[in-house]
């Protein structure tokens, strides 16, 4: 009874903090879930780690670790855990199974991909190698474990322009996101050759979309993520990663706001900033949502959808985010 009494407890405590974003009628199908899958975690050493475009009852229901994909990497590093649960998309399992060889890592569906990721493969990498020799390949996280073994370092929308300088080299192969290719070439002086690869969440903002929500909102904040279009950049009032984002609307507390990103990453920001208004016409990751609390249960129970990489790629990828993650974070 005690123990019943502190799991109805924590599942309120949970639904107090998200109910802003939560309806109601929704909570009623999620709390059970919830229930379960943070007892089988405990009696299993599992930990899940979520990406901040998870939905809320995710992200703050069972996730353990909730963060941009560098500190994912970096927690899936350390962690003690038995079984890793990734929820987020399958080149951000791919990673966390980098660092950690030995560790069993799930993914709640397979089938959660990512239109960066499939935009670029390891034989296009090294036709690039070939055409630009002895130019060090810099790759996005956002890209599969064959094209991170093709690379020389990776890195995030965090700390892009930081692993970029540090190569000390005056160009570099910057894969595969053309757009944030484009935000890093403008915070540089290094030569960037980039690739025709968007993500299909915020290649889809425009610059008269901003400008629209600036009119009807005169007072707003525009916030976006470098892997934008140049022109909704230009038309923002600050660009960063998802987690800078965060940290602007906790450090700054604008009293209207509009995260140019993926509709949950607003949800759950607003969570933790409750005095903020957000405006929130976003683009919902198709990919990301087929992550759910009913999938998480499932391949946790069955230990199904295991993340297995051939060592002859784990090595050389797991070397390229190594040496992205000795460098650290900037935002």
């Amino acid at each position: 009874m005690v123990e019943e009494n502190l799991t109805k407890n924590s599942l309120n405590e949970i639904y107090k903090k998200i109910s802003s974003v939560v309806p109601e009628i929704e909570w009623k199908f999620h709390a059970p879930l919830i229930q379960k899958i943070n007892k089988l975690k405990k009696d299993k050493n599992a930990v899940i780690l979520a990406h901040n475009y998870q939905t809320p009852e995710i992200y703050y229901g069972v996730a353990d670790v909730s963060a941009d994909s560098l500190a994912l990497a970096l927690e899936a590093a350390k962690t003690s855990a038995n079984i890793i649960v990734l929820c987020g998309v399958h080149f951000m399992a791919e990673t966390a199974k980098l660092m950690n060889p030995y560790k069993k890592v799930l993914l709640p569906d397979m089938n959660a991909g990512c239109s960066l990721a499939s935009s670029i493969t390891g034989k296009d990498v090294k036709l690039l190698k070939e055409k630009y020799p002895g130019v060090p390949v810099v790759t996005y996280v956002n890209t599969s474990a064959e094209v991170k073994a093709e690379s020389d370092i990776c890195c995030t929308s965090a700390n892009a322009v930081r692993i970029v300088e540090s190569l000390g080299v005056n160009k570099v192969i910057f894969l595969p996101d053309q757009y944030l290719a484009k935000y890093v070439s403008t915070k540089t002086k290094v030569q960037i050759i980039s690739w025709i690869g968007t993500c299909i969440v915020h290649e889809r903002f425009s610059s008269q979309e901003i400008e629209d929500i600036k009119k009807q909102n005169p007072e707003i904040v525009i916030l976006s993520h470098p892997e934008c279009p140049a022109e909704v950049i230009a038309a923002s009032d600050y660009t960063g990663s998802t987690s800078g984002m965060s940290e602007y609307v906790k450090k700054n507390q604008p009293n209207k706001v509009m995260l140019v990103t993926e509709c949950s990453m607003s949800d759950n920001v607003q969570v933790d900033n409750p005095n903020v208004q957000f405006i929130k016409p976003c683009n919902l990751c198709p990919h990301m949502k087929t992550i759910t609390l009913s999938k998480i249960l499932d391949c946790l129970e069955k230990e199904t959808n295991e993340i297995l990489i051939p060592e002859i790629i784990s090595r050389r990828a797991r070397r390229a985010v190594e040496r992205m993650i000795a460098i650290g974070r900037s935002h």
